[in-house]
């Protein structure tokens, strides 16, 4: 009798467990282009990172740090910040994390070619005990907390002596993962399936969710990927198009959650492939002939801002006077006086499944860009075919959309604006072939300036000497749009940088 006792009991608690076993079905519009946590400085690595990975700190929705693998934080120095790390934490490979796994991440992170330029003021990472690290600025750092929210802590024991950072490559770190995150992954097939499990061993046991199964499915068209979600097909979907919303909104089984978003769109136009774009008139005649708003009410339904600098309005660099400039009949005056009144014709290539609505966005841009007699030879991509070309600079104009990683102005100076130096990084994603001595100068000293006033005075002019270059075009701030069923709590996971803390989602049984 006890025998079917204990059986009868063993099958309540299995049946039990499997009731409220909870699988999530996430349709995105792209998937990491690797698992290695530091290929590709972007957005779906970073969302990938938050999934397998734990950040030593992450951002709050107020904007505050929020405590993860470091517990807490103190000052010591001028130059040193001390950190004390959570203990009893495991890697998915078993091994036990510490103090010796951010040293190693942090070193490895000062030799990525997409986010050494980040880590460039780190100078050092010490050893305090076990479970303590002071992180050394080479000088004073106004954002080393901001800079650490990018550490995910890598297993030593496991990448080490087979770690290194190949591009777009095969390397062990982009096919094998050992992290410390809510989940671990199970399988994954490029541009068609990711499978992840929750970690049993994870070490927040306060954090809400109750997701056990993730499964990620990349649906490039915006129409199919809302079609998954209204068949029930899937739970949670990224992007929604704005033409879809009006649609979506009539549904009552589904929910939408839109955030505005420092994500800045821009046009590159590289200067050493073409000589008109050396000439400033040529520059913002091309600023002038795209019409920001425009592309923003037709195209983007109202989900943007448009934008007439790099800075959005809560960074320190922002200046209200800087705005939208279309001006066509100022624009035809200025090829006129370049001496290109006939035009002439150019590259253009964009992505068309990163941003929202993106290859629209770039055939229209071809469209304004032909009324002062520029013709465009366009090509769109899928994003991992893309971003092989951008970084080859292979067309004359290229499309960048790019959220600073430290919610600061100048970390867009560093990467789109920079004058272009592989061996620190600056200026890794700076298409236009553009370089100003001045505006390093000022990158380099707003990095070390703890005066906020003097900061955002830096900033500023470096605005300003950009607006008044037309270096770039900058074309406008997306809104995220996201949707899911109305059982699946997204409204507290999502965030303005878009990566959603999937491991604190909560599904309604």
């Amino acid at each position: 009798m006890k025998i079917k006792v204990i059986l009868a009991c063993c099958l309540a608690l299995f049946l039990f467990n499997n009731a409220m076993a909870t699988t999530v079905k996430i349709a995105f519009d792209a998937d990491p282009i690797s698992l290695d946590p530091h290929e590709q400085l972007s957005e779906s690595t970073l969302q990938f990172s938050h999934l397998t990975f734990d950040p030593l700190l992450r951002w709050k929705k107020n904007g505050e740090f929020e405590p993860r693998l470091a517990t807490r934080w103190q000052r010591i120095g001028p130059k040193t910040v001390r950190f004390f790390l959570r203990q009893n934490i495991h890697f998915s490979s078993g091994n036990s994390f510490s103090a010796k796994d951010v040293i190693y991440t942090v070193e490895r992170l000062k030799k990525s070619p997409d986010f050494r330029a980040m880590f460039d003021t780190i100078e050092s990472v010490e050893k305090v005990d076990e479970y303590t690290i002071d992180v050394h600025s080479s000088h004073s750092n106004p954002l080393l907390l901001n800079i650490m929210t990018y550490v995910f802590p890598m297993d030593k024991l496991f990448y080490q002596d087979q770690d290194q950072i190949i591009k777009y490559g095969e390397t062990f770190a982009s096919r094998n993962v050992s992290g410390t995150g809510p989940f671990i992954l199970v399988s994954r097939d490029l541009g068609s399936r990711m499978e992840l499990k929750r970690n049993p061993n994870y070490w927040d046991k306060s954090s809400k969710g109750n997701v056990d199964t993730i499964i990620l499915t990349p649906i490039r068209a915006d129409s199919t990927r809302l079609a998954a979600l209204l068949s029930g097909d899937v739970d949670f979907i990224f992007p929604v198009s704005p033409i879809d919303i009006e649609r979506t909104q009539k549904v009552s089984r589904i929910q939408l959650v839109t955030l505005p978003c420092t994500r800045i769109l821009l046009l590159h136009m590289n200067q050493n492939r073409r000589k008109e774009f050396q000439d400033v008139r040529v520059r913002k005649a091309i600023n002038l002939a795209i019409n920001q708003s425009l592309i923003v009410d037709k195209i983007l339904k109202g989900y943007a801002t448009p934008a007439g600098q790099l800075s959005a309005e809560p960074f320190l660099g922002h200046l209200d006077s800087l705005k939208p400039q279309y001006d066509l009949t100022q624009a035809l005056e200025l090829m006129k006086q370049a001496g290109y009144e006939k035009g002439f014709r150019i590259s253009m290539m964009a992505p068309n499944n990163r941003y929202m609505n993106d290859e629209k966005v770039a055939q229209a841009i071809a469209a304004m860009l032909s009324r002062i007699n520029i013709t465009v030879d366009l090509k769109t991509l899928p994003k991992a075919q893309y971003f092989q070309e951008f970084d080859k600079r292979s067309a004359d104009m290229m499309i960048l959309g790019w959220q600073s990683d430290t919610m600061d102005s100048n970390n867009l100076f560093e990467y789109i604006i920079a004058c272009p130096d592989q061996k620190i990084g600056l200026g890794a994603y700076n298409a236009s072939e553009y370089c100003h001595a001045g505006i390093n100068n000022g990158i380099r000293l707003a990095n070390q300036e703890m005066n906020i006033k003097k900061r955002t005075q830096l900033l500023q002019s470096i605005e300003q000497t950009l607006y008044d270059d037309a270096a770039i075009v900058p074309l406008y701030w997306q809104s995220l749009i996201w949707a899911s069923k109305t059982n699946v709590d997204i409204q507290h996971i999502v965030n303005g940088q878009n990566y959603p803390y999937l491991g604190d989602l909560f599904i309604e049984q």
